[in-house]
């Protein structure tokens, strides 16, 4: 009983540990440990779910007449699947929040299970949720994804997630509550700059004029920790600028900061211009794969030492199944881990 009670005790001192460490340290160990920066997606979609996990779910007695509840249980255990058959190979999971929302507290708890299983397979989470808003309002948000939500004399951890993804469009205000969180908890966030989706240049690719010295003259303020330059830049730079001097206190020993930043792959020259701004932001890029990215396309977003980026893909791996005639529905993990592969491979032809 002793020697159980002791390597419980060891496993409780080493799991918090490991979650008090640096969050940027964590990932770049992660990713050497793997091998591999490949983060997949779990973007669940129902109706792309095999139709033997669908039949499963909403034909069991305790799910009759709940459509929702058999829904969440489909994408549990189609997550579930997924992540057992990935999670020796990637260091990241990322579920996207509106696939479960949409079956509403069904999905959200849906959502909860799926970042808890995924720790429990040691993967690290991205909650991708996009919050953007400021003061009490954010501090709620960070503290239900990244901390505790305070109840009556202690704390409950909800999502327990890793890191969040972020929208900085109400400026520092709206990025504090969740820098202050994620720096007590070790965790991270990821904060948009360049999003992949075509018409993202309608806003981010605007030029503004910029005298190196405009800004909140706050945090939000300081432009970079080596200083806007003078003269025109377009939206997406000086986000970036903001998210480097945003950073510059929150640095681990591997050189990279808890605050990061979503850079698309579909935009590589972007990319590159964003790298130098930010040579010690983790950058979360989406759109590889099914989005029309390439290795080629997302090696910009990397620094020389071959870390500083995490490639998302989400429908080209937990999809595979539907052009993997060989398989088919009923291999869709194994679909799944073998795609993933061939992105492994895909991308250490730049790596």
């Amino acid at each position: 009983m002793w020697l159980v009670v002791c390597s419980y005790g060891w496993v409780l001192i080493c799991y918090t540990w490991f979650m008090q460490k640096h969050f940027a340290d964590r990932l770049v160990a992660a990713v050497r440990a793997k091998g591999t920066p490949i983060c997949v997606g779990l973007d669940p979609r129902l109706d792309k779910i095999p139709e033997f996990i669908r039949d499963r779910a909403f034909k069991a007695e305790e799910n009759l007449r709940k459509p929702l509840r058999a829904a969440a249980e489909a994408i549990i255990e189609f997550n579930k699947g997924i992540i057992d058959a990935v999670c020796d190979l990637v260091p990241v999971v990322k579920p996207q929040i509106a696939f479960y929302e949409i079956f509403g507290f069904e999905g959200v708890r849906a959502y909860q299970e799926t970042l808890d299983y995924a720790h429990e397979k040691g993967l690290i989470t991205i909650a991708d949720v996009k919050r953007n808003d400021i003061g009490s309002t954010a501090e709620a948000y960070a503290l239900g994804y990244l901390g505790e939500t305070p109840v009556e004399d202690g704390g409950v951890r909800v999502f327990d997630a890793d890191s969040v993804t972020i929208n900085a469009y109400l400026g520092f205000d709206g990025v504090a509550p969740f820098m202050k969180v994620a720096s007590a908890e070790g965790k991270g966030v990821f904060v948009l700059v360049k999003t992949s989706n075509k018409s993202s240049s309608d806003l981010q690719d605007l030029r503004v004029l910029n005298d190196g010295t405009s800004g909140s003259g706050g945090r939000g303020g300081r432009g970079g920790r080596k200083g806007r330059k003078s003269g025109e830049l377009t939206v997406y730079e000086v986000m970036g600028y903001y998210v480097d001097s945003w950073g510059a206190d929150g640095i681990g020993e591997s050189g990279y900061s808890n605050v990061g930043a979503v850079v698309g792959a579909t935009f590589p020259a972007q990319a590159k211009v964003l790298r130098e701004i930010m040579p010690s932001a983790y950058f979360l890029v989406p759109g590889y794969g099914a989005q029309g990215a390439d290795a080629s396309d997302v090696a910009p977003c990397f620094n020389k030492d071959g870390l500083g980026a995490i490639v998302n893909s989400s429908r080209g791996i937990i999809f595979a199944y539907e052009k993997d005639e060989a398989r088919g529905p009923a291999g869709y993990a194994e679909a799944a881990r073998i795609a993933t592969i061939a992105m492994k491979e895909d991308l250490k032809k730049v790596l």
